[in-house]
């Protein structure tokens, strides 16, 4: 019987590919990933730090002081799959207890690729389009997949202004697929200890 994979949704610090690579420990040539969008969610910086939180948008609204737009109220972000329970141990760790993992439903905006494949200028720029392309009409999206993704625990460390993962590139990226980052060498001890995730799971129908 082959072995239990998984589908995870990304939208921050983990939509790099370095980043997840350095953090799941292996060169991810089991893995395949899409852009994808989540509708109805909201991703927000998080206090004091570089990465965001990702919210339902019922749960956000309470940050705003006006109706968002639908496009406003859509997360785009990276589809991977073929996870192993490995990498999503290391995954847990790395997200902390600052989230809770759970399923969603999420549509890809392109096929699925190989992820070894996937290039990366040295600058980090492939990542992030000029300007993206607007989303289609909701009707047009291609069907939504299950998945799973880290939601943010507590709305109330969150900032009403919504992340940029293109300011994150130009500003941040750096320090995360670094080998001084402390939060991926705290991954590496948990690993080496051999502890558990650290995350809640929420399986959420």
């Amino acid at each position: 019987m082959a072995d239990l994979t998984f589908s995870s949704f990304f939208y921050g610090t983990l939509m790099h590919p370095k980043i997840l690579k350095r953090v799941i420990d292996n060169d991810a040539s089991h893995l395949q990933i899409a852009p994808a969008v989540l509708l109805e969610h909201t991703r927000h910086k998080v206090r004091y730090a570089d990465y965001p939180g990702l919210v339902p948008w019922p749960k956000a609204q309470s940050l705003f002081d006006r109706e968002l737009t639908q496009d406003e109220r859509c997360v785009r972000g990276t589809l991977v799959t073929g996870l192993t329970k490995k990498d999503m141990v290391r995954l847990d760790n790395f997200e902390g207890d600052e989230y809770s993992r759970r399923n969603i439903s999420v549509h890809p905006l392109q096929p699925l690729i190989d992820i070894i494949g996937y290039n990366i200028a040295s600058d980090d720029s492939s990542l992030v389009p000029a300007s993206p392309p607007p989303l289609p009409p909701l009707t047009e999206l291609l069907p939504a997949v299950a998945a799973q993704t880290y939601i943010y625990n507590d709305v109330n460390d969150l900032e009403a202004e919504l992340w940029s993962f293109d300011d994150f590139i130009k500003n941040n990226a750096w320090k995360w697929y670094s080998k001084d980052n402390p939060d991926i060498a705290e991954v590496d001890r948990r690993a080496a200890l051999g502890t558990t995730s650290i995350v809640v799971e929420e399986v959420v129908a």
